[in-house]
Protein backbone atom coordinates (compact mmCIF):
# COMPACT_ATOMS: atom_id res chain seq x y z
CA UNK A 1 0.00 0.00 0.00
CA UNK A 2 1.35 3.45 -0.92
CA UNK A 3 1.86 6.27 1.55
CA UNK A 4 -1.02 8.15 -0.03
CA UNK A 5 -3.39 5.22 0.38
CA UNK A 6 -2.39 4.85 4.03
CA UNK A 7 -3.10 8.52 4.69
CA UNK A 8 -6.48 8.33 2.96
CA UNK A 9 -7.35 5.30 5.02
CA UNK A 10 -6.86 7.25 8.23
CA UNK A 11 -9.00 10.11 7.06
CA UNK A 12 -6.21 12.63 6.38
CA UNK A 13 -5.39 15.54 8.65
CA UNK A 14 -7.03 15.77 12.06
CA UNK A 15 -9.16 18.70 13.18
CA UNK A 16 -6.93 21.44 14.53
CA UNK A 17 -7.34 22.31 18.21
CA UNK A 18 -7.99 25.95 19.00
CA UNK A 19 -5.53 26.16 21.91
CA UNK A 20 -2.69 24.18 23.44
CA UNK A 21 -0.29 25.31 26.19
CA UNK A 22 3.04 23.94 27.41
CA UNK A 23 3.96 25.27 30.87
CA UNK A 24 6.76 24.18 33.19
CA UNK A 25 5.15 24.92 36.56
CA UNK A 26 1.87 23.99 38.22
CA UNK A 27 1.33 27.52 39.55
CA UNK A 28 1.51 28.93 36.02
CA UNK A 29 -1.00 26.35 34.84
CA UNK A 30 -3.45 27.44 37.54
CA UNK A 31 -3.04 31.10 36.59
CA UNK A 32 -3.54 30.32 32.91
CA UNK A 33 -6.68 28.28 33.49
CA UNK A 34 -8.11 30.96 35.77
CA UNK A 35 -7.25 33.80 33.42
CA UNK A 36 -8.83 32.13 30.39
CA UNK A 37 -11.86 30.68 32.20
CA UNK A 38 -14.08 33.41 30.73
CA UNK A 39 -13.53 32.00 27.24
CA UNK A 40 -12.74 28.31 27.75
CA UNK A 41 -13.90 25.89 30.45
CA UNK A 42 -11.13 23.33 30.00
CA UNK A 43 -7.84 24.89 28.92
CA UNK A 44 -5.57 22.14 27.49
CA UNK A 45 -2.23 22.40 29.32
CA UNK A 46 0.72 20.01 29.23
CA UNK A 47 3.71 20.06 31.51
CA UNK A 48 6.87 21.14 29.70
CA UNK A 49 8.47 24.03 27.86
CA UNK A 50 9.15 25.19 24.32
CA UNK A 51 11.33 22.16 23.59
CA UNK A 52 8.58 19.81 24.79
CA UNK A 53 6.18 21.61 22.46
CA UNK A 54 8.50 21.19 19.47
CA UNK A 55 8.84 17.45 20.08
CA UNK A 56 5.08 17.00 20.48
CA UNK A 57 4.13 19.06 17.42
CA UNK A 58 6.44 17.04 15.21
CA UNK A 59 3.74 14.36 15.44
CA UNK A 60 0.55 16.32 16.12
CA UNK A 61 -1.60 18.89 14.39
CA UNK A 62 -0.59 22.48 15.13
CA UNK A 63 -3.13 24.33 17.30
CA UNK A 64 -4.36 27.69 16.11
CA UNK A 65 -3.16 29.34 19.31
CA UNK A 66 -0.01 28.02 21.01
CA UNK A 67 1.33 29.04 24.42
CA UNK A 68 4.89 28.00 25.27
CA UNK A 69 7.19 28.48 28.26
CA UNK A 70 10.79 29.58 27.59
CA UNK A 71 11.82 30.13 31.21
CA UNK A 72 15.01 28.29 32.13
CA UNK A 73 15.79 27.45 28.49
CA UNK A 74 19.45 28.19 27.74
CA UNK A 75 19.02 29.19 24.11
CA UNK A 76 15.44 30.37 23.75
CA UNK A 77 16.02 31.66 20.21
CA UNK A 78 17.23 28.27 18.99
CA UNK A 79 14.34 26.52 20.75
CA UNK A 80 11.78 28.87 19.20
CA UNK A 81 13.46 28.40 15.85
CA UNK A 82 13.02 24.64 16.10
CA UNK A 83 9.39 25.10 17.13
CA UNK A 84 8.73 27.28 14.08
CA UNK A 85 9.95 24.58 11.70
CA UNK A 86 7.35 22.04 12.89
CA UNK A 87 4.34 24.37 13.23
CA UNK A 88 1.91 25.53 10.57
CA UNK A 89 2.80 29.10 9.54
CA UNK A 90 -0.59 30.48 10.56
CA UNK A 91 -0.20 29.52 14.24
CA UNK A 92 -0.48 32.39 16.73
CA UNK A 93 2.23 32.09 19.37
CA UNK A 94 2.10 33.42 22.94
CA UNK A 95 5.18 33.10 25.13
CA UNK A 96 5.73 32.86 28.88
CA UNK A 97 9.21 33.53 30.27
CA UNK A 98 11.29 34.69 33.20
CA UNK A 99 12.95 37.76 31.66
CA UNK A 100 11.58 41.13 32.80
CA UNK A 101 13.46 43.06 30.15
CA UNK A 102 11.87 45.74 27.95
CA UNK A 103 14.32 45.28 25.08
CA UNK A 104 13.71 41.52 25.10
CA UNK A 105 9.94 42.12 25.11
CA UNK A 106 10.20 44.50 22.17
CA UNK A 107 12.45 42.12 20.26
CA UNK A 108 10.25 39.10 20.73
CA UNK A 109 6.96 40.86 19.94
CA UNK A 110 7.92 43.48 17.34
CA UNK A 111 10.62 41.76 15.34
CA UNK A 112 9.42 38.16 15.52
CA UNK A 113 6.17 36.34 14.97
CA UNK A 114 5.44 36.05 18.69
CA UNK A 115 2.14 37.80 19.36
CA UNK A 116 2.46 38.42 23.10
CA UNK A 117 4.90 37.79 25.95
CA UNK A 118 4.27 37.61 29.71
CA UNK A 119 7.05 37.33 32.28
CA UNK A 120 6.58 35.36 35.48
CA UNK A 121 5.00 35.11 37.93
CA UNK A 122 1.78 34.68 35.97
CA UNK A 123 -1.41 36.05 37.46
CA UNK A 124 -4.99 35.51 36.37
CA UNK A 125 -5.27 39.21 35.65
CA UNK A 126 -2.32 39.52 33.27
CA UNK A 127 -3.25 36.26 31.54
CA UNK A 128 -6.81 37.50 31.02
CA UNK A 129 -5.66 40.92 29.86
CA UNK A 130 -2.89 39.83 27.47
CA UNK A 131 -3.71 36.26 26.39
CA UNK A 132 -7.51 36.55 26.51
CA UNK A 133 -8.03 38.81 23.44
CA UNK A 134 -6.27 36.51 20.92
CA UNK A 135 -8.27 33.53 22.19
CA UNK A 136 -11.52 35.50 22.11
CA UNK A 137 -10.78 36.60 18.55
CA UNK A 138 -10.22 33.02 17.41
CA UNK A 139 -13.35 31.73 19.11
CA UNK A 140 -15.53 34.51 17.72
CA UNK A 141 -14.30 33.71 14.21
CA UNK A 142 -14.90 29.99 14.58
CA UNK A 143 -11.23 29.26 15.14
CA UNK A 144 -10.21 30.31 11.64
CA UNK A 145 -9.13 33.91 12.01
CA UNK A 146 -5.48 34.83 11.92
CA UNK A 147 -3.62 37.98 12.90
CA UNK A 148 -3.30 40.99 10.68
CA UNK A 149 0.45 40.44 10.37
CA UNK A 150 1.24 38.82 7.00
CA UNK A 151 2.83 35.41 7.37
CA UNK A 152 3.15 32.19 5.51
CA UNK A 153 5.31 29.42 4.14
CA UNK A 154 8.00 29.69 1.50
CA UNK A 155 7.37 28.93 -2.16
CA UNK A 156 9.85 26.78 -4.10
CA UNK A 157 9.40 26.93 -7.88
CA UNK A 158 10.80 23.97 -9.84
CA UNK A 159 10.93 24.13 -13.63
CA UNK A 160 12.64 22.08 -16.29
CA UNK A 161 14.64 23.95 -18.90
CA UNK A 162 12.92 21.68 -21.39
CA UNK A 163 10.59 18.69 -21.30
CA UNK A 164 11.86 15.30 -20.15
CA UNK A 165 14.73 16.43 -17.92
CA UNK A 166 13.11 15.08 -14.73
CA UNK A 167 11.84 18.28 -13.09
CA UNK A 168 8.75 16.51 -11.75
CA UNK A 169 10.92 13.78 -10.21
CA UNK A 170 13.04 16.43 -8.50
CA UNK A 171 10.02 18.46 -7.32
CA UNK A 172 8.13 15.43 -5.98
CA UNK A 173 11.01 13.91 -4.07
CA UNK A 174 12.26 17.28 -2.82
CA UNK A 175 8.84 18.05 -1.33
CA UNK A 176 8.64 14.68 0.41
CA UNK A 177 12.23 14.89 1.64
CA UNK A 178 11.58 18.35 3.11
CA UNK A 179 8.54 17.02 4.94
CA UNK A 180 10.45 14.06 6.36
CA UNK A 181 13.64 15.87 7.36
CA UNK A 182 12.19 19.10 8.79
CA UNK A 183 8.89 17.63 10.06
CA UNK A 184 7.31 20.77 8.67
CA UNK A 185 4.02 20.92 6.78
CA UNK A 186 4.76 20.66 3.04
CA UNK A 187 2.52 20.90 -0.02
CA UNK A 188 3.38 19.83 -3.57
CA UNK A 189 1.46 21.79 -6.20
CA UNK A 190 1.55 20.24 -9.68
CA UNK A 191 0.53 22.86 -12.24
CA UNK A 192 0.59 20.42 -15.15
CA UNK A 193 -3.20 20.46 -15.39
CA UNK A 194 -3.18 17.96 -18.25
CA UNK A 195 -0.91 14.95 -18.09
CA UNK A 196 0.78 15.77 -14.79
CA UNK A 197 2.55 12.89 -13.05
CA UNK A 198 3.47 14.18 -9.58
CA UNK A 199 0.49 12.56 -7.83
CA UNK A 200 0.89 9.40 -9.91
CA UNK A 201 4.51 8.98 -8.82
CA UNK A 202 3.38 9.07 -5.18
CA UNK A 203 0.62 6.51 -5.62
CA UNK A 204 -2.06 9.19 -5.25
CA UNK A 205 -5.04 10.12 -7.41
CA UNK A 206 -5.38 13.75 -8.50
CA UNK A 207 -8.37 15.46 -6.93
CA UNK A 208 -11.02 17.59 -8.58
CA UNK A 209 -11.09 21.34 -8.21
CA UNK A 210 -7.61 22.67 -8.97
CA UNK A 211 -8.71 23.99 -12.35
CA UNK A 212 -11.68 25.74 -10.73
CA UNK A 213 -9.37 27.33 -8.16
CA UNK A 214 -7.10 28.69 -10.87
CA UNK A 215 -9.90 29.94 -13.13
CA UNK A 216 -12.37 31.21 -10.50
CA UNK A 217 -10.46 32.43 -7.42
CA UNK A 218 -13.61 33.85 -5.79
CA UNK A 219 -14.81 30.29 -5.19
CA UNK A 220 -11.71 29.28 -3.25
CA UNK A 221 -11.48 29.22 0.55
CA UNK A 222 -9.74 27.15 3.22
CA UNK A 223 -12.42 24.43 3.13
CA UNK A 224 -12.08 24.20 -0.64
CA UNK A 225 -8.34 23.71 -0.18
CA UNK A 226 -8.96 20.81 2.20
CA UNK A 227 -11.09 19.13 -0.46
CA UNK A 228 -8.65 19.47 -3.34
CA UNK A 229 -5.45 18.55 -1.49
CA UNK A 230 -4.53 14.87 -1.29
CA UNK A 231 -2.95 13.58 1.95
CA UNK A 232 0.20 11.54 1.33
CA UNK A 233 1.33 11.60 4.97
CA UNK A 234 0.40 13.50 8.10
CA UNK A 235 2.56 16.48 7.02
CA UNK A 236 2.62 16.17 3.24
CA UNK A 237 -0.19 16.90 0.78
CA UNK A 238 -0.41 17.05 -2.99
CA UNK A 239 -2.57 19.40 -5.04
CA UNK A 240 -2.90 18.17 -8.61
CA UNK A 241 -5.34 17.88 -11.50
CA UNK A 242 -6.06 15.40 -14.29
CA UNK A 243 -7.91 17.39 -16.92
CA UNK A 244 -8.79 15.81 -20.25
CA UNK A 245 -6.23 16.32 -23.00
CA UNK A 246 -8.87 17.93 -25.21
CA UNK A 247 -9.79 20.46 -22.50
CA UNK A 248 -8.57 24.06 -22.51
CA UNK A 249 -7.83 25.24 -18.95
CA UNK A 250 -7.50 29.01 -18.60
CA UNK A 251 -5.70 29.70 -15.31
CA UNK A 252 -5.48 33.33 -14.24
CA UNK A 253 -2.87 35.33 -12.38
CA UNK A 254 -5.48 36.12 -9.72
CA UNK A 255 -6.26 32.42 -9.39
CA UNK A 256 -2.70 31.27 -8.74
CA UNK A 257 -2.09 34.23 -6.42
CA UNK A 258 -5.14 33.35 -4.32
CA UNK A 259 -4.29 29.64 -4.24
CA UNK A 260 -0.71 30.30 -3.13
CA UNK A 261 -1.96 32.70 -0.47
CA UNK A 262 -4.11 29.94 1.03
CA UNK A 263 -1.36 27.34 0.74
CA UNK A 264 1.14 29.64 2.44
CA UNK A 265 -1.20 30.04 5.40
CA UNK A 266 -1.33 26.27 5.92
CA UNK A 267 2.10 24.95 4.93
CA UNK A 268 5.69 25.79 5.84
CA UNK A 269 6.87 25.02 2.32
CA UNK A 270 5.03 24.84 -1.00
CA UNK A 271 6.96 23.13 -3.80
CA UNK A 272 5.48 24.01 -7.19
CA UNK A 273 6.11 21.81 -10.24
CA UNK A 274 5.91 24.23 -13.18
CA UNK A 275 5.13 23.37 -16.80
CA UNK A 276 7.51 24.55 -19.51
CA UNK A 277 7.50 26.97 -21.23
CA UNK A 278 6.07 29.33 -18.59
CA UNK A 279 2.82 31.20 -19.16
CA UNK A 280 1.12 33.88 -17.07
CA UNK A 281 0.48 31.47 -14.18
CA UNK A 282 4.00 30.07 -14.11
CA UNK A 283 5.63 33.49 -14.32
CA UNK A 284 3.59 34.63 -11.33
CA UNK A 285 4.84 31.66 -9.29
CA UNK A 286 8.45 32.46 -10.19
CA UNK A 287 7.94 36.06 -9.12
CA UNK A 288 6.44 35.04 -5.75
CA UNK A 289 8.87 32.21 -5.00
CA UNK A 290 11.64 32.37 -2.48
CA UNK A 291 13.67 29.68 -4.26
CA UNK A 292 13.71 29.06 -8.03
CA UNK A 293 15.14 25.78 -9.25
CA UNK A 294 15.92 25.14 -12.92
CA UNK A 295 16.44 21.49 -13.83
CA UNK A 296 18.58 20.53 -16.82
CA UNK A 297 19.77 17.31 -18.40
CA UNK A 298 23.27 16.41 -19.65
CA UNK A 299 22.56 17.56 -23.20
CA UNK A 300 23.30 20.41 -25.58
CA UNK A 301 19.72 21.73 -25.60
CA UNK A 302 19.74 22.16 -21.81
CA UNK A 303 23.04 24.04 -21.96
CA UNK A 304 21.60 26.29 -24.65
CA UNK A 305 18.47 26.99 -22.61
CA UNK A 306 20.22 27.56 -19.27
CA UNK A 307 21.18 31.13 -20.11
CA UNK A 308 17.65 31.97 -21.23
CA UNK A 309 16.22 30.40 -18.07
CA UNK A 310 18.51 32.42 -15.84
CA UNK A 311 17.64 35.64 -17.65
CA UNK A 312 13.93 34.88 -17.34
CA UNK A 313 14.20 34.36 -13.57
CA UNK A 314 16.25 37.53 -13.16
CA UNK A 315 13.65 39.53 -15.11
CA UNK A 316 10.69 38.13 -13.16
CA UNK A 317 12.26 38.13 -9.69
CA UNK A 318 14.21 41.38 -9.40
CA UNK A 319 17.55 39.98 -10.47
CA UNK A 320 17.36 36.74 -8.46
CA UNK A 321 19.70 33.91 -9.41
CA UNK A 322 18.11 30.44 -9.69
CA UNK A 323 19.61 27.19 -8.47
CA UNK A 324 20.69 25.11 -11.45
CA UNK A 325 20.30 21.35 -10.98
CA UNK A 326 21.93 18.91 -13.38
CA UNK A 327 19.74 15.81 -13.29
CA UNK A 328 20.77 12.37 -14.56
CA UNK A 329 24.45 13.29 -14.58
CA UNK A 330 26.50 10.49 -16.11
CA UNK A 331 23.60 9.38 -18.33
CA UNK A 332 24.82 6.92 -20.92
CA UNK A 333 25.17 8.83 -24.18
CA UNK A 334 24.87 12.19 -22.42
CA UNK A 335 27.48 14.89 -22.01
CA UNK A 336 30.06 14.42 -19.28
CA UNK A 337 30.06 16.70 -16.25
CA UNK A 338 33.18 18.55 -17.42
CA UNK A 339 31.62 19.32 -20.80
CA UNK A 340 28.41 20.52 -19.14
CA UNK A 341 30.38 22.86 -16.87
CA UNK A 342 32.39 24.12 -19.85
CA UNK A 343 29.23 24.80 -21.82
CA UNK A 344 27.58 26.63 -18.92
CA UNK A 345 30.69 28.58 -18.00
CA UNK A 346 30.56 27.15 -14.48
CA UNK A 347 29.50 23.96 -12.73
CA UNK A 348 25.79 23.44 -11.92
CA UNK A 349 24.80 24.19 -8.32
CA UNK A 350 23.50 20.67 -7.63
CA UNK A 351 24.34 17.41 -9.37
CA UNK A 352 21.97 14.40 -9.29
CA UNK A 353 23.49 11.25 -10.85
CA UNK A 354 21.56 8.98 -13.17
CA UNK A 355 19.89 5.99 -11.51
CA UNK A 356 18.57 4.17 -14.61
CA UNK A 357 16.98 1.23 -12.82
CA UNK A 358 15.81 2.47 -9.43
CA UNK A 359 14.17 5.82 -10.20
CA UNK A 360 11.99 4.75 -13.18
CA UNK A 361 10.98 1.55 -11.36
CA UNK A 362 9.92 3.48 -8.25
CA UNK A 363 7.84 5.91 -10.31
CA UNK A 364 6.09 3.08 -12.15
CA UNK A 365 5.21 1.51 -8.81
CA UNK A 366 3.84 4.79 -7.46
CA UNK A 367 6.60 5.00 -4.86
CA UNK A 368 8.91 7.93 -4.05
CA UNK A 369 12.33 7.33 -5.58
CA UNK A 370 14.10 8.52 -2.44
CA UNK A 371 12.51 5.62 -0.52
CA UNK A 372 13.73 3.03 -3.02
CA UNK A 373 17.17 4.43 -3.81
CA UNK A 374 19.61 5.36 -1.06
CA UNK A 375 21.92 6.87 -3.67
CA UNK A 376 19.21 9.14 -5.01
CA UNK A 377 18.33 10.21 -1.48
CA UNK A 378 21.95 11.10 -0.73
CA UNK A 379 22.23 13.04 -3.99
CA UNK A 380 19.05 14.99 -3.21
CA UNK A 381 20.18 15.92 0.32
CA UNK A 382 22.28 19.00 -0.64
CA UNK A 383 19.28 20.48 -2.46
CA UNK A 384 17.00 19.74 0.50
CA UNK A 385 19.46 21.44 2.84
CA UNK A 386 19.69 24.45 0.57
CA UNK A 387 15.91 24.91 0.62
CA UNK A 388 15.32 24.10 4.29
CA UNK A 389 18.17 26.28 5.51
CA UNK A 390 19.60 23.45 7.62
CA UNK A 391 22.77 24.70 9.21
CA UNK A 392 22.02 28.28 8.19
CA UNK A 393 20.32 29.25 11.44
CA UNK A 394 23.62 29.52 13.27
CA UNK A 395 25.04 31.77 10.56
CA UNK A 396 22.19 34.26 10.34
CA UNK A 397 20.87 33.96 13.89
CA UNK A 398 17.96 31.85 15.07
CA UNK A 399 15.77 34.86 15.86
CA UNK A 400 15.94 36.18 12.32
CA UNK A 401 15.11 32.76 10.92
CA UNK A 402 12.18 32.52 13.31
CA UNK A 403 10.90 35.86 12.08
CA UNK A 404 11.14 34.60 8.52
CA UNK A 405 9.06 31.53 9.33
CA UNK A 406 6.32 33.13 11.46
CA UNK A 407 6.13 36.60 9.90
CA UNK A 408 6.80 36.53 6.22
Amino acid sequence: MSAAETARGTGGAAERPVLLAFLAEEADEAALRGGLAEWMDAVPVRRGNVRTAARALEREETPRLLIVDISGVDDAAEALDRLATVCSPDVRVLVVGDRNDLSFYRGITRDLGVEEYIYKPLTRDNVSRLFGPPLAELLSAGGSHGPATPRGGQIVAVSGLRGGVGATTIATNLALHLSETTRGHVALLDLHLRGGSAALSLGARPGAGLRVALEEPDRVDALFLDRVSIPVSDRFRVVAADEALESSPAPTEAGITRLLELLRSRFNTIVVDLPHPPGVMERRVIALARHRILVMGPDVASIRDAGAGRRMVAALASGATPLLVLNRAGLRGGLGNALVAEGLGSAPDILIPDFPGQVPKAMNLGRPALHDSAGFRRALTPLTREISGAGAAAEEGGLRRLARLWRR
